[in-house]
């Protein structure tokens, strides 16, 4: 849409206005820049948002017009949006990408299921690839009355655009409106804003001439201005209830005018014939009303339909531009159907309802003729729920059932998956309360323990594992013996209890879930019990049960909807990392962050975004950590709940940690602690203080690493405590910080620990860290020789596994023992290569990335205390004597 708008007085008469929609413009051709135009209804929005499309030459235009019909479906603006664009353009996107718009636009069957996530997915892959030919604008008209599920394809959208792509809406502002708060960009300063206020006497009467084409005597403006308050719309439909008789100035004095811009409507869709009411009314109806449509609502000829609209054309309430109705002004049509009684207006539902063929609008249009459900109706909005649900609209299929819950068909089942739907689109809080209700009005049984499961998910996710904990001992209570249920309930309990560190009776329920899924035998069920159970064996310091995860991952059935961490395939992902084949794990868990990313699992998306990030650090791969990261911050900001935004935060601090960014560190991780202690999460809350530990560590300061470390060293028994990554990541923090502050004795236990296991379950990340910390140990007690052949061995163990980070650290031990002993040329050539590996890692995170400290009494030599001190943090280097 490129349009021809006359210039409207604001932008002639205004020059902030205009110069902010010049710069907008300019900014959009060079990157993502947007701008909202707000203000009260009539004031012009409208026409501003045309006069800017008119000027937004040599841009790709994406325009839609949102009305705020109750009878929209899903993506219905979307779908405006990508209407004018070759579908050659999305052809090979990935699938579900593909699908997703196919879908939306109609254009493919229901077969398969799309999700939001894909979606917005798709429309910023669409975006992106237009902008690459050059700038494309976005314009909405009316954002207020977007559809929830447009709505979040155009919030995840605009949080990633990177290309030059502008973003044009306009907004009703007024007391009734709650702004628009979900539009941002990657940088806040690209949002600008224009706030349309009244017009003056002038503006007014310049705007007033032209629209009417006929000029008004001073005292008539000086009037107009008055009652409306200089709102343009209000002005011109007062002007146009004045004929040539009250123009004079002495019989304008004395002329009524309506007092309320809801009165000026009124009078201007007064006069017309009954048949034209109609009409109007069936446009007014519907979201994007057509003649076809209209006529054969009202039962009318085609071309006698478009004969009788002409008067109303003419007076300026409705334009037909082809097959296609468009009223003129957004009050005009609620006017319309303001006036209809509540009968009429059930009628011409019920009528539109015979008309239309997409599914949700139909249900929409039964929905709205009834005041309560019968089983047609009932079955139409379950149909329309679940068309919407597989087009990726939760939100629309929330709606949807809602509307048959409020029509009286408020069965359980019903209940709960209005419940899942809200919960999919983000809204926890109404899914806890259709839960809560629901569970109330049960009696015990299978379906009470259902929603009782459901309220835990809900749980888990918005407030943590205390409250979904003893949710689901309730769910097991309700459910039989024999209950397929019952494995899953045991299932989540399991896992909610390990990260509680109640490990013996998480292993106890892991046990119980598995021995009642062979029983029951169930293929799916195996699989979860036997990877949780192998997953849980693993972390409390048993080894690795390959042949299980093996049969597990083989039994996992992937299009049954399971959590992610209770599927075989996220469970084995992770232990490859902890295990050191990270080239495996890593591959496994991108696999499955892009699934989660295709389908629009969200709530999956942020916990493998975690995981992903770990796996990213522990490679030494700081670029993948930091965008990842990133995104999962903005998703789970957009799911709201403490659970997704403590598990975002644990990734931000520790991708933060390893680029050497100190403040983001200290400032996301008092945040994620805070949250961490809220939900009762105190596995992962001891990760973030991990990360703090390794962060003194990196800066120098020991004494801080110790006391920050001081929780989990007290908490920590090396006789029987695990030392499995990720868990026990934090050891050789501790032990590097214990020696460096002159208490080699408190380091022994924890290094004889990860020794003794390390040997037992021959898993090289604990020998190579015991080693290293096993140097320090002797080096510190003078016993160069021995802590040399120490470091030796813990290389060879490095050799093992692609941890760059922590090689470099050992190496670097080991060059300043060499030149301790005076072995110059050996002390250079390691210490040589521990720089070479500290440079590659700078390279890839930045010119603050940190490098590891092992300088501290006891073993310091003289040549590093004379060296240049560091500016804070790893951020100098340390360079070969």
């Amino acid at each position: 849409m490129t349009g021809n708008a006359a210039t409207p007085a604001v932008l002639r008469t205004r020059p902030t206005v205009r110069r902010t929609v010049d710069s907008f413009l300019a900014a959009a051709r060079r990157g993502p820049a947007a701008l909202l135009i707000e203000g009260e209804a009539g004031i012009g929005k409208t026409a501003l948002w045309s006069a800017i499309l008119a000027r937004a030459h040599g841009f790709r235009m994406l325009s839609a017009r949102v009305t705020d019909a109750e009878s929209v479906s899903a993506y219905t603006a979307l779908a405006d949006l990508l209407d004018v664009v070759d579908p050659a353009v999305w052809a090979d996107l990935p699938d579900p990408q593909r699908h997703a718009v196919d879908q939306l636009l109609q254009h493919a069957d229901l077969d398969a299921v799309t999700d939001q996530r894909a979606v917005a997915a798709a429309f910023l892959a669409v975006l992106e690839r237009l902008a690459d030919d050059g700038p494309v604008l976005v314009a909405i008209d009316d954002l207020q009355w977007l559809d929830p599920s447009s709505e979040h394809a155009l919030a995840f959208t605009a949080r990633r655009l990177v290309g030059p792509v502008g973003i044009l809406g306009s907004v009703r502002t007024d007391a009734d409106s709650a702004g628009i708060t979900w539009l941002q960009l990657p940088r806040p300063d690209g949002l600008s804003r224009i706030t349309l206020t009244p017009l003056t006497v002038n503006e007014l009467h310049a705007a007033v001439t032209e629209r009417l084409r006929k000029p008004l005597p001073p005292p008539a403006i000086g009037r107009i201005h008055e009652v409306s308050g200089g709102n343009p719309f209000y002005a011109i439909e007062l002007a146009r209830e004045l004929d040539d008789r009250t123009l004079d100035a002495a019989a304008f004095a004395d002329a009524e005018l309506p007092r309320t811009l809801g009165e000026v409507v009124r009078s201007r869709l007064d006069g017309f014939a009954p048949q034209v009411h109609e009409a109007l009314l069936a446009a007014a109806c519907m979201a994007a009303p057509t003649v076809d449509a209209v006529a054969r609502a009202t039962g009318t000829d085609h071309d006698r339909l478009v004969e009788s609209l002409e008067t109303v054309e003419s007076r300026g309430i409705i334009t037909i531009d082809g097959n296609r109705i468009r009223f003129t002004h957004p009050l005009l049509s609620r006017g319309v159907y303001s006036q209809a009684t509540p009968d009429e207006r059930r009628d011409m539902r019920r009528r539109l309802a015979d008309v239309v063929d997409e599914p949700e609008r139909r249900a929409r249009h039964l929905a709205l003729a009834a005041t309560r459900g019968d089983e047609t109706t009932l079955r139409a909005l379950d149909h329309a729920a679940e068309s919407a649900r597989m087009r990726g609209a939760p939100a629309a299929a929330a709606e949807l059932l809602d509307l048959a819950i409020h029509l009286g068909g408020g069965t359980p089942q019903r209940r709960l998956m209005a419940a899942q739907h809200h919960f999919d689109a983000g809204d926890q809080e109404r899914a806890a309360a259709l839960l809560r209700e629901t569970i109330d009005a049960l009696p015990p049984g299978e379906l009470r323990g259902a929603a009782l499961t459901q309220l835990a998910a809900v749980r888990l996710h918005s407030t943590g594992f205390g409250p979904g904990i003893r949710l689901l001992l309730q769910a097991r209570d309700e459910v039989g013996e024999n209950s397929p249920a019952r494995v899953q309930i045991q299932a989540m309990l399991a896992f909610s209890l390990f990260n509680i560190y109640e490990f013996a009776e998480s292993l106890r329920m892991a046990h119980r879930a598995e021995a009642d899924a062979e029983r029951l035998s169930d293929p799916h069920l195996i699989s979860i019990a036997v990877s949780l159970r192998v997953a849980l064996e693993f972390l409390t310091g048993s080894g690795f049960d390959a042949e299980s995860m093996q049969r597990a991952v083989a039994l996992e059935d992937h299009h049954t909807h399971t959590p992610i961490v209770l599927r075989p395939s996220t469970q084995q992902a992770m232990l490859l990392a902890s295990l050191g084949e990270l080239d495996r794990a890593r591959e496994e868990l991108e696999t499955i962050r892009l699934r989660c990313l295709q389908r629009g699992e969200e709530h999956d998306y942020v916990y493998v975004a975690g995981q992903v990030v770990l796996a990213a650090l522990w490679s030494g791969d700081t670029a993948t950590a930091e965008l990842v990261s990133d995104d999962a911050l903005e998703c789970a900001r957009q799911l709201g709940g403490d659970t997704a935004m403590f598990l975002a935060n644990c990734a931000q601090v520790m991708a933060a940690a390893f680029t050497g960014r100190t403040e983001q560190v200290r400032r996301v991780a008092a945040e994620a602690l805070e949250l961490g202690r809220r939900i009762g999460t105190y596995r992962l809350t001891d990760r973030v203080i991990a990360t703090l530990g390794f962060l003194e560590v990196s800066l120098g300061d020991h004494r801080a690493a110790v006391d920050t470390l001081a929780p989990l060293l007290r908490s920590f028994d090396p006789d029987t405590s695990p030392t499995e990554l990720p868990g026990a990541a934090f050891l050789p923090d501790a032990i590097e910080a214990l020696v460096q502050v002159g208490r080699p004795a408190e380091a022994e236990p924890l290094i004889a620990a990860l020794e003794r296991n390390g040997r037992r379950v021959d898993r090289p990340w604990m020998l190579a860290v015991a080693g290293r910390g096993r140097a320090l140990v002797l080096a510190a007690r003078g016993d160069l020789d021995a802590a040399a052949a120490a470091a030796r061995e813990a290389l060879q163990q490095h050799d093992r596994v692609a941890m760059p980070l922590e090689r470099g650290r050992t190496l670097l031990v080991l060059g300043r023992i060499e030149q301790r002993l005076r072995r110059k040329e050996s002390a250079s050539a390691v210490l040589q290569e521990a720089l070479g590996v500290f440079e590659r890692l700078r390279r890839r995170c930045g010119p603050t990335a940190p490098a590891p400290s092992c300088r501290g009494p006891g073993w310091d030599p003289p040549a590093a205390r004379s060296s240049p001190p560091r500016s804070g943090g790893w951020r100098s280097w340390p360079h070969p004597e």
